[in-house]
């Protein structure tokens, strides 16, 4: 039995002239996650894309787990490929679903025949299909509303597929079609979120960490690393830049007042970030922050944090409540990671009273009190970069 997967394109259909350069784009991420699986053939036609393994050895569970976390694909599913002739479409109908079928127990055919001159017509396969499969299996129960399972029958031109449940996928825009950005990766459970929703949006990541050894331990890291390998998991290969940031925190808690740490200190990495950014190639910064969640994201804190930044900020969670960000946490598996109790640089010289309506013009002047030139120039050059994914 020969078998394929059926994948369908999302808001790539709307596209129009340029549909073509997103669906490209989707083939070619496609390709790179499942080039270790061995070689694979594509063939599109409308808003679906056919993917045939040309291997045997072709491991299904692992490439419908993987094509489940790529950006640009609204649905997917497994099918077995028949001849055009109705009876060998039945008899695979009824062997191809031998070993699922008895987890169901209502069930409905439907029939897509793009082929015109089949033999049948649609209401007609429909019905000979669901016949024969209440003969093979008397236990299920016929169910147009509401079914446990939908046998998909289509005919396309050179061939049949014959398929189940269609799984969801992961929506929104293939990575890369919208640019790149560099997001400020911390080790919480916002900036994995936010991560994940502007590589949804299409944008292709990389990602900064600002490390403040001995205040944050290797483990402080490590976690990073484990959160950025999560997210690349969906956004794809992602580098990941981690800046020596101790002596900058360092001068800002000896040399600025306590009551603007933390608006300078997000300033400065707005700064560094923004370089790495540009060296890279990225157009925009995105973070974390949702508005009023902490002293530093009241709506004076970010105007005073984007008067440093060269570049846009895309802050993708600003209007999302902590429930919310926790739920998409979980759903691409990066809460648990960032709850471990390994502390970044954010947390290092909180102060007691932060100011949560600062100025930009008192902020300048507080920040003006040290050139940083030298200090942010050998953090950027200290800079380590590792490849996720």
């Amino acid at each position: 039995m020969r078998e394929i997967i059926l994948i369908k394109n999302g808001e790539l259909a709307l596209k129009g002239l340029n549909r073509s350069v997103f669906e490209d784009k989707m083939l070619k991420n496609i390709r790179r996650r499942l080039a270790d699986l061995g070689k694979v053939t594509f063939y599109k036609s409308q808003s679906t894309v056919t993917l045939y393994p040309e291997s045997e050895e072709f491991d299904f569970e692992q490439a419908m787990e993987r094509i489940g976390k790529i950006f640009g694909i609204a649905g997917y599913s497994r099918a077995a490929v028949a001849p055009k002739d109705f009876e060998q479409i039945k008899a695979l109908c009824v062997a191809y679903f031998a070993q699922s079928v008895y987890q169901y127990k209502t069930f409905k055919v439907e029939a897509k025949r793009s082929d015109k001159q089949f033999e049948l017509k649609s209401p007609e396969i429909s019905r000979e299909i669901g016949a024969v499969m209440l003969q093979h299996y008397p236990f299920l129960k016929v169910d147009v509303h509401n079914p446990d399972l939908v046998i998909t029958v289509e005919i396309r031109d050179k061939e049949a597929y014959i398929r189940g449940n269609q799984l969801k996928g992961a929506g929104g825009m293939p990575v890369g079609t919208s640019g790149k950005g560099a997001v400020l990766m911390s080790g919480g459970i916002d900036s994995p979120v936010a991560a994940y929703m502007m590589a949804r949006r299409g944008l292709e990541l990389c990602a900064v960490h600002f490390a403040a050894p001995p205040y944050t331990s290797e483990l402080a890291e490590s976690k990073v690393k484990m959160l950025t390998e999560k997210v690349a998991a969906y956004a794809g290969r992602i580098e990941l830049y981690i800046v020596p940031f101790t002596k900058i925190q360092e001068t800002i808690r000896d040399r600025c007042p306590e009551e603007y740490f933390t608006v300078i200190m997000r300033r400065l990495m707005m700064e560094i970030a923004g370089e790495i950014a540009q060296r890279r190639g990225a157009k925009a910064l995105v973070t974390g922050e949702s508005l009023g969640q902490v002293a530093s994201q009241t709506l004076r804190a970010l105007a005073c944090t984007d008067d440093a930044a060269v570049m846009p900020v895309l802050r993708p969670l600003i209007g999302m409540d902590k429930n919310d960000i926790v739920a998409i946490a979980r759903k691409i598996d990066t809460f648990e990671t960032s709850i471990l109790p390994y502390e970044d640089c954010c947390t290092v010289f909180t102060p007691k009273h932060p100011n949560t309506k600062p100025q930009v013009e008192q902020v300048r002047k507080a920040q003006q009190q040290v050139d940083w030139a030298e200090m942010l120039a050998e953090a950027v050059e200290g800079t380590k970069v590792e490849v996720i994914g």
